[in-house]
């Protein structure tokens, strides 16, 4: 067992199960404040009933994120001590801001949301909920900021071998996280959107399933002398079910309505920020765009499809079957005809700049002196740059499919539609997944990869992933942690799907006690105040 391979894997399994949670947080932590301020402004109860309810998923989410997300921190001391030695003095200031500022402000302000229903006055609170959002952001923001450093080291000095930070401000506005941080929230939006999407067409196919809702042809206006008539749902109330009321029906299809939109427009924005983030990369690490593409010569033609053993060292035996001539020139250049640098040509330039063998150095333990290997696994670049691609195409076209299918106020019938709707909230989240483990397995063999523009000089900043294990670490220790963390973070999905479950299958009621206690007494309170007049416990919006 490799020591080194075994702590590879444990970071990736727990780093991309936190991702899961992000992605949601952030998207979905905007639509709520957005549908508050809706509320806020026009007094309608459909947007104060999804305001609690997304809001109700939205914390689930959160505090899984929040539990998840602390081990990592705990990763670089335990497993990987040598790489936080060395990216400490430019990781301590974006690290610390994230976690003292950004989060400090997310979870405080979230605290006076949930429990100010009642006790802040309506403005105040829904400042409290952009605060929180807002804070959810920089806070993302920051963590983009260390990630994009890893990727493309800049203000820095080199001092005994180890980088340290000279300008602050070339960290913090790295170009690379300037463009990958809206890229990462127009990805997030798109999970919010499908999150949307699928819940609600569940819901909406649900009241046509129990009969509350149903499509009758009506008479529509005469057009060139012949009468019009069109299939409109007929809106139902279940007075025995608490929240089945029209109301009901007109939270659920403007949730379906915003979700379909959010995800299409937030596929149009990771298109646009993706083109700009995969030009930069091509100029800051060719050899990943080379290995995403297959492209193992120099050429302008983008891979649609390429066969053959793209594990091999050289991958001369890869060939493209379909391919879109002048395209990868226009990703990368912005022209048809440029002609980018493949496989085989940056292998000797990675070789005379950062050598042929790992150094002879007592960091890399019995890996000192071995070959090293620039192109990364490309069938993980490769497909994973495609997944991410096709996932998010998917999602935006399921949304246009979906405001097309419920033109007539509802969904259709069909519980095969309403599967896949619930299924294809998952799209995105793959998008995302394979977004980021294309971006951090793209940069292998390197855990800091070299800036192009400090090649040759004295501080160049590179770091070999080989170097960055904790040497008193073993590989039965290492993995005895990676087994207890999966089986641990396992129990937690467990955890987090059932919550989520059981509250979206409850509907509105399930984070609305209000709406249950008016059903069983027959009052009818008054629902445009925050909590009714029905004496509700806010814990119960809470917990």
């Amino acid at each position: 067992m490799d020591a080194l391979e075994i702590a590879r894997w444990q970071f990736g399994i727990t780093t991309v199960y936190h991702f899961m949670m992000v992605p949601l947080t952030i998207g979905l932590g905007l639509v709520v404040a957005i549908l508050q301020t809706v509320w806020h402004r026009t007094g309608k109860v459909e947007f104060l009933r999804m305001t609690k309810f997304w809001g109700k998923l939205f914390l689930i989410n959160f505090i899984m994120g929040v539990a998840t997300g602390i081990v990592q921190e705990f990763q670089f001391g335990m497993a990987w001590s040598e790489y936080s030695r060395f990216v400490g003095d430019v990781f301590g200031a974006p690290l610390a801001m994230e976690a003292l500022l950004a989060f400090f402000v997310e979870s405080t302000f979230l605290g006076l949301w949930i429990f100010g229903w009642k006790q802040l006055r309506p403005g105040l609170h829904l400042t409290a909920l952009w605060c929180a959002v807002i804070g959810s952001v920089v806070s993302a923001y920051f963590i983009i900021v260390a990630n994009s450093w890893m990727q493309h080291p800049v203000g820095v000095t080199v001092v005994d071998g180890r980088p340290v930070m000279t300008d602050a401000l070339a960290v913090f506005t790295n170009n690379t996280a300037l463009v990958a941080f809206p890229h990462t929230v127009m990805g997030a939006l798109g999970v919010a959107g499908a999150f949307l999407l699928g819940i609600a067409w569940y819901h909406l196919w649900q009241r046509r399933h129990d009969g509350i809702d149903t499509v009758a042809v009506v008479d529509g206006a005469a057009k060139r002398g012949k009468a019009r008539s069109k299939e409109r749902v007929v809106v139902g109330e279940a007075p025995g079910v608490p929240g089945r009321d029209r109301t009901d029906h007109a939270v659920w299809l403007k949730s379906l309505r915003i979700g379909a939109v959010v995800a299409m427009i937030s596929f149009a924005g990771t298109a646009i920020t993706g083109d700009l983030q995969g030009k930069l990369m091509f100029e800051q690490q060719p050899m990943k765009m080379a290995a995403a593409e297959a492209a193992c010569h120099d050429g302008t033609g983008f891979s649609i499809l390429s066969v053959g053993n793209v594990g091999s060292r050289n991958c001369d035996d890869v060939v493209a079957v379909m391919e879109v001539p002048g395209l990868l020139s226009f990703l990368a250049k912005g022209d048809f005809t440029t002609e980018v640098k493949g496989v085989n040509t940056l292998i000797p330039e990675y070789e005379q700049a950062y050598g042929t063998n790992l150094p002879d150095n007592p960091l890399y333990g019995d890996r000192a002196g071995r070959d090293v290997q620039y192109v990364p696994v490309m069938e993980v670049t490769y497909w994973g740059f495609r997944a991410m691609i096709g996932f998010g195409g998917l999602a935006a076209a399921a949304a246009a499919v979906a405001l097309w299918l419920t033109r007539k106020g509802t969904v259709p019938q069909s519980r095969w539609l309403m599967r896949l709707a619930v299924v294809g909230i998952l799209a995105p989240f793959g998008a995302n997944a394979a977004g980021w483990i294309f971006t951090e397995m793209g940069r292998q063999p390197f855990v800091v990869a070299p800036n192009p523009a400090m090649a040759g000089s004295v501080d160049q900043v590179f770091m070999f992933t080989a170097a960055a294990v904790s040497p008193g670490v073993s590989a039965g220790e290492i993995l005895t942690s990676l087994i207890v963390l999966t089986l641990v973070y396992a129990a937690l999905m467990v955890v987090e799907v059932r919550l989520l479950w059981t509250y979206t299958r409850g509907g509105v009621a399930s984070a609305m006690p209000e709406l249950a206690h008016r059903a069983d007494h027959g009052t009818h309170d008054d629902e445009s105040h925050p909590g009714g007049k029905a004496a509700d416990d806010v814990l119960a919006f809470a917990y």
